[in-house]
């Protein structure tokens, strides 16, 4: 092997999170996720869809802090099939598909990227919209690697999971526009990536494609170079 086969890939410039980042060498079941909030986090922070760069959407307004790393899933939307998922759903919610990742060691900073094994996920309704969470565990965790299944984890830890997002939104009258309908496992949680992932492509992957070939023709070596 040649230095010249050795060469990584890169981008010209920074990729959109959501849309030029990947998914995941094999998903649904090994996914990529940017992480936007962590475990230490008591503000609210999300990548805004139209730069790419992460802002403030709210102060956190209850006491509970997220149980996991919490982000997306690049080149996933929640659309029509993420919603005829949703038992109750009238709409998906228009977003990337959410994820939470379990990890033994402190990670305390976000606008990161990592690599995830999806082990199931929460089913829930926000205002009448579909807006799952899949939960994964850390690719190569020392402590959680070993779970393949929802089901294996402690059940408190699948509780703390469902309060927080029971509760993430709540109001000033104390009400929320969550429900909780039920948790799955990892089978079904690959159906919902699946899905997130086809409804991407139906609804962005025209986009994609053009600013791939935009950066080949910007950035790319031609014969004689």
């Amino acid at each position: 092997m040649s230095n010249e086969d050795r060469k990584p890939e890169f981008h010209g410039w920074r990729p959109h999170p959501w849309h030029g980042l990947s998914p995941g060498k094999n998903p649904p079941l090994e996914v990529r996720a940017f992480i936007e909030i962590t475990p230490f986090d008591l503000v609210k922070y999300e990548v805004d869809k139209e730069t790419g760069y992460t802002i403030v959407d709210r102060p956190q307004r209850t006491s509970s802090q997220p149980p996991a790393l919490y982000g997306f899933i690049p080149q996933t939307y929640c659309g029509d099939r993420v919603r005829d998922l949703t038992p109750g759903a009238e709409l998906a919610d228009g977003d990337p598909l959410d994820i939470c990742v379990i990890s033994e060691r402190r990670i305390d900073r976000g606008g990161i990227l990592l690599d995830a094994r999806v082990i199931g996920g929460i089913q829930m309704l926000d205002n009448g919209e579909a807006d799952d969470k899949i939960i994964a565990v850390l690719r190569n965790d020392y402590i959680w690697s070993g779970v393949n299944d929802l089901a294996e984890l402690p059940d408190i830890k699948v509780q703390r999971i469902k309060h927080y997002f029971g509760t993430y939104k709540m109001s000033d009258e104390m009400d929320s526009s969550i429900k909780i309908t039920g948790t799955y496992g990892r089978d079904q949680a690959a159906e919902v990536v699946q899905a997130a992932l086809a409804d991407y492509e139906d609804g962005f992957g025209h986009y994609r494609r053009a600013l791939q070939r935009s950066e080949a023709e910007m950035f790319g070596v031609r014969d004689g170079d």
